[in-house]
């Protein structure tokens, strides 16, 4: 069981650091939503726009704080 739960923590690590890299690129900000979207549904996560919306938001928010510190 360590090791899945070290896997599923590899992936969303691997996840949110595809999304700081991709928040930071320097396009706008629907298209970056947009590729968010096409990359988690690759991942078989499949979200509506609201819920693809606050996710990206929390995702920023999550950076901006790191960096700040």
């Amino acid at each position: 069981m360590k090791g899945l739960n070290l896997f599923v923590a590899f992936l969303g690590g691997a996840a949110v650091g595809a999304a700081a890299g991709i928040l930071f690129a320097p396009q706008k900000g629907e298209d970056t939503r947009m590729k968010i979207a096409e990359i988690l549904r690759k991942k078989g996560i499949s979200l509506k726009g609201c819920e693809m919306n606050q996710l990206v938001d929390e995702i920023a928010a999550e950076i901006k704080n790191e960096v700040a510190q």
